[in-house]
């Protein structure tokens, strides 16, 4: 295999940051603190063991929506998989009739009862609980279908091309050749000598 000298890549034009790119770092800095500041105030109101108690049950009441959840979930694949049969395909996924689907937000809920503080859990519980979970799983399938516009080149818009092409997914093998840069000779290397 031969390799043929690279050109350098020019100067990148500079981009402006997205807001998001801006904004989400201070978002986080500003949560930790706010969730150490409430720890403190907890703390100086109740005790330490309060403060304690109150981390530890959120970590285990997370853990265990985490493996409800996902004990849900592997129930369900397998259901998926044995009404198909083993020549057919699986069938499209469908939500549950008894309206106890949507893992996801469950386990994002139980993720955040497990981060210590107090604001995260309260965070925790709004994703589990119904009314306030569909109101966020709502908003977020809006958020996320309504700009779902991805940058031109990026992976995102690549994806999107190929699911337009193949609209059902298929990987086709193949290779790339090039027609427009002509041909490289191939590489002598001198003869070794002793």
């Amino acid at each position: 295999m031969t390799f043929a000298a690279m050109p350098s890549p020019g100067p990148r034009p500079p981009q402006q940051r997205s807001r998001a790119r801006r904004f989400v770092p201070l978002g986080i800095a500003a949560w930790v603190v706010l969730e150490v500041w409430l720890l403190i105030a907890v703390g100086d109101a109740t005790n330490g063991l309060t403060v304690f108690v109150l981390l530890a049950a959120g970590v285990v009441a997370g853990s265990l929506v985490i493996k409800r959840a996902g004990r849900r979930a592997w129930r369900n694949l397998t259901e998926t998989l044995q009404a198909a049969g083993p020549t057919e395909q699986p069938a499209s996924p469908r939500p549950p009739a008894d309206g106890k689907g949507n893992n996801t937000l469950r386990m994002l809920g139980g993720l955040l009862l497990m981060v210590p503080g107090l604001l995260s859990d309260v965070a925790g519980l709004l994703c589990l609980f119904p009314p306030t979970g569909k109101l966020i799983q709502r908003r977020a399938e809006k958020l996320l279908s309504g700009r779902a516009g991805t940058a031109p080149g990026s992976f995102g818009d690549a994806f999107r091309q190929a699911r337009i092409h193949h609209p059902d997914g298929k990987v086709v093998q193949g290779e790339v050749i090039r027609d427009d840069e002509p041909p490289s000779p191939p590489r002598q290397d001198p003869p070794l000598t002793r």
